[in-house]
């Protein structure tokens, strides 16, 4: 079995005295698990306890339920990041096997949250579940926090639009390529990370060059194909950019592609990281029947990405929190 990967902020409280814990897959860290982590991180400094951030990998459908399992809105690195950015003193990823998922909650609470990570208080959101079949549900751990004595603090549903805010109901807005939506969600624009490849140098042929981007994991969720007003990050700098997601019909037998045109840059960024954020759709994909009409397209959508990004941004007008 794997070892837990644990990350900690550099100025994490020690865990000698306990901890305050939370669990979860939180795929998204969206802002119903941002609640979450307020009140997890306001506990902790109420009790002088660390605040710790039990998490899973791989997503725990991949295991029970591998068909139904499905794409992600945060690798495990992005995931990490966004806890500990939002207050956490410590993140902890739990290998998650066939071995784990029959853990009854007892044996969990027990064997890992209390013995190995020293718990004296649980927060979960309103309908969190854990442990064999999810039958640690809240009114289970209440008792169990009676007998064991950890309390149990109850963190109510956050809603969007009259509905509450959650991983599924976010990726099927970023399906749809409602970017925008996505991003109420999380509080945030969606974003993918990858490295800049050498593509087939259409863009630069065309006088619009892109940067190709490959993203490390099969399993994150790109949204739906098409063309998207973006902001990308390279080099510590973000820029203004226009991203293509999908088949290329213009050009016959190049596999589909994400790339993206960065506004007003021209530097290579070869093997490169680049972070891209998804402000806005523009359009479908669309077959053309010349190069001359594919580069007039790309022209209307720079200008479009202008005057999306220049009048608010569309998604990334959201800030995490």
């Amino acid at each position: 079995m794997r070892e837990a990967v644990h990350r900690n902020r550099p100025s994490a409280r020690d865990a000698s005295a306990g901890t305050v814990i939370t669990t979860g897959t939180f795929d998204g860290v969206h802002r119903g698990h941002l609640a979450v982590i307020e009140t997890l991180v306001r506990e902790a400094e109420r009790r002088r306890l660390q605040s710790v951030v039990i998490t899973f990998d791989p997503h725990p459908l991949r295991v029970v339920r591998p068909e139904a399992a499905p794409r992600l809105l945060t690798t495990g690195p992005e995931k990490e990041r966004l806890l500990l950015a939002a207050g956490a003193d410590r993140v902890i990823t739990l290998p998650f096997t066939s071995e784990l998922a029959a853990y009854p909650p007892r044996q969990f609470v027990e064997e890992i949250l209390i013995e190995r990570y020293g718990m004296k208080e649980l927060v979960i959101g309103y309908d969190h579940g854990f442990g064999r079949g999810r039958s640690g549900d809240v009114g289970a751990l209440r008792e169990l926090g009676e007998e064991l004595g950890f309390d149990v603090v109850v963190v109510q549903a956050l809603t969007v639009d009259d509905a509450p805010i959650s991983s599924s109901r976010i990726r099927r807005a970023l399906e749809d390529g409602d970017v925008v939506a996505a991003a109420k969600g999380l509080g945030r624009a969606y974003a993918v990370t990858g490295t800049v490849v050498r593509g087939a140098g259409q863009g630069r042929a065309l006088g619009v060059p892109t940067a190709n981007i490959a993203l490390p994991d099969p399993e994150k969720l790109v949204p739906r194909s098409g063309i998207y007003a973006v902001r990308a990050t390279a080099r510590d700098q973000t820029h203004d950019g226009v991203l293509h997601v999908g088949p290329r019909p213009t050009f016959p037998g190049l596999p589909p592609s994400i790339e993206v045109h960065i506004l007003d840059f021209d530097a290579e960024l070869y093997g490169e990281t680049v972070t891209v954020a998804f402000c806005d759709r523009i359009r479908d994909v669309l077959a053309f029947d010349s190069p001359d009409a594919l580069v007039r397209a790309m022209r209307e959508d720079i200008d479009a990405a202008r005057r999306i990004l220049g009048s608010g941004g569309g998604g990334c007008k959201e800030r995490m929190g």
